[in-house]
């Protein structure tokens, strides 16, 4: 370790990894976007014992560059179409550096003032941005699933509140049965939040959807008891959303708890082309979403947010006699599962003060634009494509289950973009997201190019 903090040594590796980091980005417009069979070998040069003396910093950095990031996927990159994950804005990226050094524990706004305010900030800019209440409380988590675990805590609780039933005081043994309906093609994540909730994966309503995956409305069922109805903004697989309006009012009505699992179709509530998708989301009591998707954060970066000012801080707070008092203040950690975490608000500021609200709609409206593309190149080329192409999301197949799964294959291994693999309502076929920042249309172009020669070559 250096004797002097931040020597000259330990500031030169900081911009020897600067160099690195610069030269990384520089070549994902030229590399493939898989990582070789001979980069996944050499990964075998990490498997060694714990050195009994400490190595070099400067060799230990050399080391990850030179073995690791050849081994990555260049998910970073523009022609990254596997699951819908955008790169991170120059301004993000730059913010998540700056942040790092700063190694705030971002959980009380009495030690971590700046970070704090940033969040909040940042916060209140993304509620503007979503339509939602003004007290709307909201909490950085880590991603899509532990949002969604968040803001349902905040409805189990809250749900079981109106019945006479105190969560933190008793627990769940003994508790009056909650409800939970969703639609037949939710998300698993959201499943994964309801196991880690103890209201069961397997004990859940689910409510039959159509061609699209989204939920019928005149199937929903009657609702009775406490019940947290959860609705989703963007399907996974197809982008669809669901009538909010005719759904929220039902629910409502019966006395459910409506969440919606909006991991990144909420974020078409930024496009007038695409805002009508998500009307009415508003109504809602909850919502999940992530930033690290269409905001284009380094990871991670969910964001849980709820309608009631005091249901998330009711299920998340935590006091002691040590930890200090906010004077005030929004306290972080008064809104997330964790208390030590970083300050991911940060990146989501920098999002925002840069891109701007015109910035942030033209980037969604580009993507799905490029999503559009991709569809009807595929379509001409005699393709079946699956779903209404009304976000960012493309499902094609090339026939046969098996011929699918073969080019899917032979174009991940080609290089020149990354598609993912899925099965659609008995159907396999190709999943193409479009979410990166830095995706251009030659980049669709070449992509499109790529994917009907590897068909023609597949046999």
């Amino acid at each position: 370790m250096p004797q002097v903090p931040w020597s000259a040594e330990s500031l030169h590796l900081l911009e020897d990894a600067r160099r690195r980091c610069a030269r990384y980005l520089q070549q994902l417009e030229q590399r493939a976007v898989a990582p070789t069979g001979a980069a996944l070998e050499a990964l075998r040069r990490l498997d060694t014992p714990l050195p009994a003396i400490g190595v070099a910093p400067a060799q230990t950095l050399a080391l990850l560059d030179e073995v690791v990031s050849p081994a990555t996927m260049a998910m970073a990159g523009p022609r990254f179409f596997g699951f819908v994950i955008g790169g991170s804005l120059p301004a993000t990226l730059a913010a998540s550096w700056l942040a790092a050094s700063w190694d705030q524990n971002a959980a009380f706004a009495a030690s971590t003032p700046g970070v704090a305010r940033l969040e909040q900030i940042a916060l209140r800019w993304l509620i503007e941005l979503f339509d939602l209440p003004a007290d709307t409380s909201a909490g950085f988590v880590t991603g899509a699933t532990v949002a969604n675990f968040t803001a349902l805590a905040a409805a189990r609780n809250a749900v079981l509140a109106r019945v006479g039933w105190n969560v933190e005081a008793d627990g769940l043994f003994g508790a009056p049965p909650v409800t939970v309906v969703v639609g037949q093609e939710a998300h698993p994540s959201l499943l994964k939040a309801l196991g880690l909730l103890g209201l069961g994966r397997s004990r859940i309503v689910r409510v039959p959807v159509d061609n699209q995956g989204r939920m019928r409305p005149d199937a929903l069922p009657r609702l009775t008891g406490p019940t947290i109805c959860c609705l989703q903004a963007g399907n996974v697989n197809t982008g669809a959303c669901d009538a909010f309006p005719a759904l929220i009012g039902a629910a409502r009505r019966q006395g459910a708890w409506v969440h919606v699992d909006g991991a990144f179709g909420l974020w078409a509530k930024v496009s007038a082309q695409h805002r009508a998708l998500v009307e009415g989301v508003e109504m809602a009591d909850s919502w999940a979403t992530d930033a690290h998707k269409w905001l284009n954060v380094p990871y991670d970066s969910g964001l849980a947010l709820v309608r009631d000012p005091r249901a998330l801080p009711a299920s998340m707070a935590i006091t002691a006699d040590y930890l200090p008092a906010s004077a005030g203040e929004r306290s972080p950690s008064d809104y997330t599962p964790e208390m030590s975490r970083r300050a991911r608000g940060v990146e989501v500021w920098a999002a925002l003060h840069s891109l701007g609200r015109q910035g942030l709609e033209e980037l969604v409206a580009r993507n799905c634009a490029q999503a559009r593309r991709f569809a009807a190149g595929l379509a001409v080329a005699g393709y079946e494509v699956l779903n209404e192409v009304v976000l960012n999301q493309v499902l094609v197949a090339f026939g046969e289950e098996a011929r699918t799964r073969r080019v899917v294959a032979a174009l991940q291994a080609e290089g020149t973009c990354w598609c993912g693999i899925t099965v659609w309502q008995g159907r396999t076929a190709m999943r193409i997201s479009v979410s990166n920042w830095s995706t251009r249309d030659a980049d669709v172009e070449r992509s499109l190019e790529a994917m009907l020669r590897v068909e023609r070559d597949s046999g």
